[in-house]
């Protein structure tokens, strides 16, 4: 009799998520962004593609921090030839430094707007592209509106969208499919040799839709995600603001 009731619970729970649009693409032309133990979080401990994923930050270094991370995502997506446009007000980004994250960097468009009006006409006409692997956009915030436009047009495309909002005043309720923090820190040398390690985040999950939020420690080595496997603290802004 348990096992019944799990395999209605389980079926339900497949039904939910069809009718909330959480479908998994087809395998064989599409590459399945893997980040270790923070599968467990999403649906069907699976990265949810064809998605918007918003990012918050709280100052360039924050920024930075979010780039490289998502850098790693996008590089999972755009494995068979693809190709993302990513759309901002000030390029941050140092197309050379991609290489290290197995990003190509002409298979980028950047595509730098002053106008935040006009930055998010062009992230949705993006979005509605179904030629790109992926389609980055920084922004001041994004509004509840705003991520439904987003959220409808790569439904439709199945293209996948990373939304980083930069001066997020207020942290309201919008469709994006999930919402994350990426903090920055120190790495470690490998061998004790000079220089820096493979790069490391403190990466927040702050909401996924039919999944669990949680905090984990990763790092990015031979084009993966390893956990940390000692707990690395946090660099002294983030551990001012913890705290204050």
């Amino acid at each position: 009799m348990p096992a019944i009731k799990a395999d209605i619970i389980a079926q339900l729970q497949k039904d939910i998520l069809s009718l909330q649009r959480f479908k998994r693409l087809p395998t064989d032309n599409t590459a399945e962004i893997k980040l270790g133990p923070v599968d467990n979080a999403f649906p069907n401990s699976c990265f949810p593609l064809a998605a918007i994923h918003e990012f918050i930050s709280e100052g360039a270094e924050y920024t930075a921090a979010t780039d490289g991370f998502i850098a790693c995502l996008v590089s999972t997506l755009m494995a068979n030839n693809g190709a993302c446009v990513w759309i901002s007000s000030s390029r941050t980004v140092f197309p050379p430094a991609l290489k290290a994250f197995s990003i190509e960097p002409d298979k980028i468009i950047f595509i730098e707007i002053k106008n935040e009006k006009d930055i998010l006409w062009v992230i949705e006409e993006a979005l509605k592209c179904d030629g790109l692997a992926a389609v980055v956009g920084e922004m001041q915030e994004i509004s509840f509106t705003t991520s439904r436009r987003f959220q409808l047009a790569v439904e439709q495309s199945r293209v996948t969208g990373f939304i980083i909002c930069n001066h997020a005043r207020n942290l309201t309720n919008n469709a994006c499919v999930s919402r994350w923090k990426i903090s920055p820190l120190s790495s470690n040398p490998e061998d004790n040799l000079p220089g820096i390690g493979f790069p490391r985040w403190n990466i927040e999950l702050l909401k996924i839709r039919n999944g669990k939020p949680g905090v984990w420690q990763m790092e990015w080595a031979c084009g993966r995600f390893h956990p940390v496997s000692t707990l690395v603290t946090l660099l002294p802004q983030e551990q001012k603001k913890k705290t204050g």
